[in-house]
């Protein structure tokens, strides 16, 4: 819904965004029809100066003309004067002239009015170009707006038909034989209790990728439409602690939330949002960012599998703690790049956005967003240390203990 407030008496009403589109492209149309009886008028205006223009210029000529026919008419009487045979032959003479200039006269007249009809032809002939050409742009214009309309009303009906579990499950199996060759991402159909709980619950998704046959990250995934839910509106939040329910008892590192509620909050669309300060380890995200999610979260845990690898190595060939908190520095920076890596592909989509239209201006914000999130991530892992690290290894922490102590 948008807010919209009165010039005049300042009220503030509501409208939805069908309806808000309707207003925004009703005052377009008015502005656009404005400008082009503005042109029109204009155009008229100047046609019409120029009209005026040449009928005085032609009634200057008229009246230059029998001022000077006058002024030879006077010498003529005066000559008439002197005699009757030079009068009768000066009247005949003054006649014949006249006639002859009165002639010369018309025939310029006739000519400056049809001038004139070619000049007022012609202007008409250019207004009607120009209302055509108008027309042909505000028809150009409506069959765009229309075309991107029925775009974006076929690919919510797709979204919708489908439902989001499957349209995650597509998008999904489109790369799993490229990017997740050794991932488990299948329904989540066993219903699990706690105990006392009598109903018992399940995840719609469940992804865990492996490498050498040993598992490297889990994540349970939630999938929220607005279009699931008939009755009220729900909010994201009113499934976070039944989300992580469910991730503690498919023993799952990580939960994240696909949700498509709550639309019109922006929280919720620039990005990926992290959660985990009332939720361990929870994420809600937008779908666009569902295969960037797990890809995110599958090669941080790559490279933290291969230092608990390598933890366990340290701890046999007792390596100095030097080294490893070096080792453990690389990991950060790789993480740093693999940070910069995923901000530049936000980065290249938000670009290739730009080129495909405009009315994905929405969809760029969000990508951009979600850098936000993405360096408190890289923050997060910045906090890393060897304590954190060895926090549920007892045994690797006194082996650092005593180390230090030898020293």
């Amino acid at each position: 819904m948008r807010e919209i407030k009165c010039p005049k008496c300042g009220t503030v009403f509501t409208v939805d965004e069908s309806g808000y589109a309707e207003i925004v492209n009703q005052i377009r149309n008015a502005e656009f029809e404005k400008a082009v009886a503005d042109q029109i008028h204009q155009h008229e205006t100047q046609m019409d100066n120029e009209i005026k223009l040449i009928q005085m210029q032609a009634k200057q000529d008229k009246d230059k003309a029998m001022l000077e026919l006058n002024k030879q008419i006077d010498a003529f009487k005066a000559r008439l004067d002197a005699s009757d045979k030079d009068k009768q032959i000066a009247v005949i003479e003054a006649q014949n002239k006249t006639k002859e200039d009165l002639f010369e006269k018309d025939k310029k007249i006739a000519e400056l009015e049809n001038n004139l009809k070619m000049i007022v032809a012609d202007s008409e002939l250019q207004k009607r170009n120009l209302q055509n050409e108008y027309d042909i742009k505000i028809k150009m214009k409506d069959e765009e707006i229309a075309f991107y309309k029925d775009m974006k009303a076929k690919m919510s009906t797709k979204m919708i038909g489908e439902s989001l579990e499957q349209h995650c499950l597509n998008e999904f199996n489109k790369i799993r034989s490229a990017a997740f060759p050794n991932a488990y991402f299948e329904k989540d159909n066993e219903v699990v209790k706690e105990e006392g709980d009598k109903r018992g619950s399940k995840g719609d998704f469940i992804f865990r990728d492996y490498v050498d046959g040993v598992e490297t990250v889990s994540v349970m995934f939630e999938m929220k439409n607005e279009a699931d839910l008939t009755a009220s509106k729900h909010k994201n939040e009113d499934f976070f602690a039944e989300l992580d329910k469910d991730r503690r008892l498919k023993n799952c590192e990580y939960a994240v939330l696909v949700s498509m509620l709550e639309s019109d909050n922006d929280l919720y669309n620039n990005g990926i949002v992290d959660v985990s300060h009332r939720y361990d380890k929870m994420y809600v995200i937008r779908p666009q960012f569902f295969i960037p999610m797990i890809t995110l979260l599958r090669n941080a845990a790559a490279k933290n599998a291969e230092y608990k690898k390598q933890i366990a190595e340290y701890r046999q060939t007792n390596i100095d703690v030097t080294k490893f908190e070096q080792e453990v520095n690389d990991f950060k920076e790789g993480f740093g790049r693999q940070y910069k890596y995923a901000q530049d592909k936000f980065k290249k989509a938000v670009e290739e956005i730009d080129k495909t239209i405009a009315l994905l201006q929405k969809t760029k914000e969000d990508l951009l967003g979600s850098g936000n999130n993405l360096d408190k991530a890289n923050n997060k892992v910045e906090e890393l240390t060897i304590k954190r690290l060895t926090k549920h290894s007892p045994s690797v922490a006194k082996m650092f203990a005593d180390n230090k102590s030898e020293k």
